[in-house]
């Protein structure tokens, strides 16, 4: 009696032994000793994606050697719920492929999990909900409640500004332009005195009427006189620099004798004897149909010496008697130069020129009179005269950038289509362009080809979106923008962000608040807040915003 007993206890025993073994219920009864938690602890969207890590611990004896577990992470928020990929564990004595976990030691056990952004995530629960089964998966018990593991999203790096910044390509108009006008007069061989012959050439007379004609042309000035003596590059080198010399001194006196005798200009006289005029001597050989011509200015570019080179051009006897006959005697010479400011129209006259004939204007003047107006729409009539008048490149490239402003990608695009030549802004702005569609594959493809700040500075928005914050606020650093104080914010470096957040603006309000509440000061980040929320979108943002959870 005793015996059968004995064998009726041990039966309950291995009864109970077993039930403990692969009994799911009391698994989920016992939940409360499996402890979680999650990296990060609030959630945060970095490009686009929530990533995170959780970590289950189980005790020791409390996963039963016949049990499977699974474990699936769900993300809640106000637009619905998402799962992400089931974790499923398994006691000892199961026969499956899945992570073990002991009956006797417990476990710990971290998994990665991503989640895509969608709008509304901005307040969402992450939670893990788990349901035991036995090995033959007939059995099965949901725990009661599901872990609450992580609270979010951080979303901070969608303030990132990606309308882009547009570059304009610069004019060249000149208010004061540099003019000369130029005579010479020509002396014999080895001969420095100036004939009267050569003191009464059109050349010179209409050099000395344009001295008169000057000094009554409002918009000319005569700067300054230039007298530059030569000598022919044959002969001694030190003979020719003598001669060169006195040559200087004779048209000097020739000219204040004669030629500004008459016209009677009060402007500096500057005299400089260069001796022999090899460049100019180069010059007219390259505009000659001289025989050997190649060879001849072959030997001026391997040589630097003039003895040598006038002894190698003279070692061409088939080609050095044309060149004594035809271009020696145009070097034994001095010019006289006029060196004149021309007075562009000025600002308040293209001004007027803009509102009464802007048909006058030339194409760095309309460029440039854009400058001058603050009205897009008188920007745009100038830069679309240029487009048509000229085919001004530069034009397109401008009146795109102003469609990139006012957000009219087409037209900013077809307008960059209408450019001939590809420069660093049509790269710039064609990635603005795709920027504001979004394809940001496109924007980064056409930053890279252009070597401009604002293609640097647009770049940097992208690897916000992307998620490299240390290298946008590497890019960043010093431009004192929105995006740069985002930056960061992002990296952890409010002080700097802080520092640059001095505009009255929503935008620098929110990131201002963003900081006070990072700092616990719940009052400043209250007043920033009420400014920001003068912004619509910003306010609305606000009310959702995981940084200001715990500002109340």
């Amino acid at each position: 009696m005793k015996r059968d007993s004995l064998k009726l206890l041990g039966l309950a025993l291995l009864g109970l032994l077993v039930a403990a073994c692969t009994n799911p219920k009391k698994m989920a009864k016992l939940a409360s000793e499996v402890t979680t938690e999650c990296n990060p602890q609030v959630l945060e969207a970095v490009a686009g994606k929530i990533n995170a890590t959780y970590t289950i611990k189980f005790p020791a004896k409390y996963f039963a050697k016949k049990a499977i577990l699974e474990v699936t992470p769900v993300l809640v928020y106000a637009g619905g719920e998402v799962a992400g990929p089931v974790l499923t564990l398994q006691g000892e004595s199961v026969l499956e492929n899945n992570q073990v976990v002991s009956y006797e030691n417990g476990a710990t056990i971290s998994t990665p999990v991503t989640f895509e952004y969608v709008e509304g995530m901005e307040k969402a629960v992450l939670e893990l909900r788990a349901t035991a089964y036995n090995k033959s998966r007939l059995k099965k018990a949901v725990y009661p409640e599901p872990f609450k593991i992580a609270d979010g999203t951080n979303t901070t790096y969608m303030l990132v500004k990606t309308n882009g910044i547009p570059t304009f390509e610069a004019d060249e108009y000149q208010k004061i332009i540099p003019e000369t006008r130029e005579a010479q007069i020509l002396y014999l061989i080895n001969k420095y005195d100036v004939r009267n012959n050569q003191l009464k050439t059109d050349e010179i007379k209409a050099f000395q009427q344009f001295l008169i004609d000057v000094q009554s042309d409002e918009r000319r000035t005569l700067k300054s006189n230039d007298i530059i003596a030569y000598a022919s590059p044959d002969g001694k080198e030190d003979l020719n620099d003598k001669l060169s010399d006195k040559r200087k001194q004779s048209a000097e006196k020739a000219f204040n004798k004669t030629i500004n005798k008459k016209a009677k200009v009060d402007a500096p006289l500057n005299v400089k004897s260069i001796g022999e005029d090899w460049e100019g001597f180069q010059e007219l050989v390259s505009k000659s149909n001289i025989e050997d011509k190649e060879l001849i200015l072959r030997v001026l570019s391997m040589y630097s010496d003039p003895n040598v080179r006038e002894r190698e051009i003279k070692n061409m006897s088939s080609v050095y008697t044309t060149l004594a006959d035809k271009v020696l005697p145009e070097l034994r010479r001095a010019r006289f130069i006029a060196n004149i400011e021309y007075q562009n129209w000025t600002d308040e006259e293209l001004l007027q020129l803009i509102n009464n004939d802007m048909d006058e204007l030339d194409e760095e003047a309309l460029l440039y009179a854009a400058t001058l107006v603050k009205e897009n729409k008188v920007k745009l009539a100038l830069y679309e005269k240029a487009a048509s008048k000229f085919n001004s490149n530069r034009a397109y490239n401008n009146i795109a950038a102003i469609k990139l402003q006012e957000g009219k990608t087409g037209e900013a695009k077809s307008a960059l289509n209408k450019m001939s030549e590809k420069t660093a802004s049509y790269y710039n702005n064609m990635g603005v362009v795709a920027m504001q569609n979004k394809d940001w594959k496109a924007a980064a493809e056409n930053f890279a080809k252009s070597d401009l700040k604002e293609a640097k500075l647009n770049n940097a928005a992208l690897d916000i979106l992307n998620g490299n914050y240390d290298a946008a606020a590497a890019a960043l650093a010093g431009s004192n923008s929105c995006n740069e104080a985002l930056a960061y914010i992002l990296t952890k470096q409010e002080a700097k962000a802080s520092a640059i957040l001095n505009c009255n603006c929503p935008c620098a309000a929110y990131k201002r608040a963003i900081i006070a509440a990072r700092k616990g000061d719940n009052a400043t980040a209250k007043k920033e807040i009420e400014a920001a929320s003068k912004s619509e979108k910003l306010a609305k943002r606000a009310a959702m915003d995981i940084e200001f959870a715990k500002v109340n």
